[in-house]
């Protein structure tokens, strides 16, 4: 047990020690004995000590903010925006944007410049410094000539603690008090009109602030100077102001820099394209990922895998320390007995249980080639979920090469087991869509090809090259309550069913979240 040291006085050892604990009489004489300089390096240690204890708490938002960085860091590539030079690579207001020593300065009265380029998905970072109630916005995914923020969407620059949107009031007695008369979606951050940010993180002015924003399909992040003020999915949200945001749905448009009459400074413009354009050619040479992918699977051993501890999420999520370290050791030593490696493919006998990532993940795109035999069944589970169906789903009357015979109701009743269209769906779905839109499927014993994108708890799915899962919610197939939201990241597994398996090209792509 550490203890504050008084100089000049030696206090009783503290409880439990190897000594006798004190008595309340001979504390009490120790103290009273104290010199007044002494007790105040005694109040003054414990003040510090408290000052410690409160700051040793760390601030959820900057702790979302580090897990967010460290994804961006892993896997984007950033592409410099402004050159610090000139406006290459902007259009709209060139003359009231001027390059001036690396900085990007929005002079007053300057309109709009959109960069010439339109970006989809991104993650888009920059430096600005504001004046005293200075205002700008930037705006993401605008279509040319549209408003930035309704027919795109705003993000908020703005010194919201400026004297123009604050007003003193008088309570009398020659008091005041300071009100900000800003709406909770006009603070800085802010998606204009949609959704408030959090305050508290914009540094005085005159200084330089750090802004990242992200969106990923509907899910928007603004982080300031190391702290998450926004994090919300738009697909759930309705505008604030009451007023028409079709730009909230928009998916693709261009960057904005909105003027709105103030100097504004940036500089440090890099953006990181994280816009699907799925499925690309992966590489020729078998379990070497594309670039901005890394290789779930190296081709030659079970590096990066673990057995599965518990066939059941909610109980496998429960257990820790020795229980974990047992059941996972049991698990492992079943991985290792029936999954293998064969020339460079991960082979199952089809004789034991599903395999696992070692690590978790939340957002993602993946890549994952996969071979089954005749009348096979497999799957994956995302986020430790049930699933995305694999299996052979083909009419005994279809020859390999042949189209489904016209009369689809008859083709899916002469399913085996009475099957759906092919493989991909999401099997465990009761609320939303769980069959693919087509069936794209090569037969039994041909490779096939998943590109699966997850963001949030919505899955898009290419088989073969072809979309057939568009943005559909995976439930929570652990909780039959109805109401608890999918594990927000959990291993990714290779469901065992009983039947030979072969899997290759596993590459994976963290989305930031």
């Amino acid at each position: 047990m550490n203890r504050f040291r008084i100089p000049g006085v030696s206090l009783p050892p503290a409880p439990h020690s190897a000594s006798t604990s004190p008595t309340k009489s001979s504390w009490l004489g120790k103290l009273t004995s104290l010199k007044r300089w002494q007790f105040a390096w005694l109040y003054i240690s414990l003040v510090a000590g408290s000052a410690i204890a409160k700051e040793a708490k760390p601030d959820p938002n900057v702790t979302a903010a580090q897990a967010v960085a460290a994804r961006l860091t892993d896997a984007a590539t950033w592409t410099e925006l402004f050159n610090g030079k000139d406006l290459t690579g902007w259009q709209g207001d060139t003359k009231g944007y001027v390059a001036q020593d690396g900085v990007l300065v929005c002079q007053k009265g300057a309109k709009l410049l959109l960069s010439e380029k339109e970006y989809g998905d991104f993650a888009f970072q920059f430096e600005f410094k504001l004046e005293p109630s200075g205002n700008n916005g930037i705006g993401i995914r605008v279509p040319a000539g549209g408003h930035p923020s309704t027919d795109g969407m705003e993000i908020q620059i703005l010194d919201h603690d400026g004297d123009k949107y604050n007003a003193q009031i008088d309570l009398g007695n020659g008091k005041t008090q300071r009100i900000n008369k800003l709406k909770p979606w006009q603070v800085h951050g802010s998606v204009y009109g949609i959704f408030p940010a959090k305050t508290g993180y914009l540094k005085p002015v005159g200084q330089w602030n750090t802004q990242t924003i992200v969106a990923i399909e509907d899910h928007i992040i603004v982080i300031l100077n190391g702290a998450v003020i926004v994090d919300v999915f738009l697909d759930d949200q309705m505008p604030i102001d009451g007023k028409s945001h079709p730009g909230k749905d928009v998916r693709k448009g261009h960057l904005v820099l909105s003027g709105h009459n103030d100097h504004v400074e940036f500089r440090n413009l890099k953006i990181a394209d994280y816009s699907v354009s799925p499925p690309i050619a992966t590489s020729k040479v078998d379990n070497t990922p594309p670039p901005g992918f890394v290789s779930l699977f190296n081709g030659k051993d079970l590096s990066g895998w673990k057995g599965l501890a518990d066939g059941n999420a909610n109980r496998r999520r429960a257990l820790a320390g020795k229980e974990l370290e047992a059941a996972q050791a049991a698990a492992d030593e079943v991985m290792r007995a029936h999954w293998s490696v064969v020339d460079g493919v991960l082979t199952y006998d089809g004789k034991g249980q599903s395999l696992c990532t070692d690590k978790d993940y939340g957002d993602f795109e993946m890549y994952i080639d996969w071979k089954i035999p005749p009348g096979a069944d497999s799957g994956l589970y995302l986020r430790g979920t049930p699933q995305v169906q694999i299996w052979d789903p083909w009419d005994p009357r279809v020859k390999p090469g042949q189209s489904p015979p016209a009369d689809a109701l008859a083709w899916v009743a002469a399913y085996r087991n009475g099957r759906n269209l092919g493989s991909g769906g999401l099997w465990n779905n009761k609320r939303w869509r769980n069959a693919p839109t087509t069936l794209a499927d090569n037969p039994p014993g041909q490779w096939n090809t998943f590109f699966i994108r997850m963001v949030g708890e919505k899955v898009s799915i290419w088989l073969n090259k072809k979309l057939i899962v568009d943005r559909v919610a995976l439930e929570n197939y652990w909780d039959k309550t109805g109401k608890e939201p999918l594990a927000r990241a959990d291993q990714i597994e290779l469901q065992h069913h009983g039947s030979e398996l072969f899997f290759k090209n596993i590459y994976l792509r963290e989305l930031p979240y």
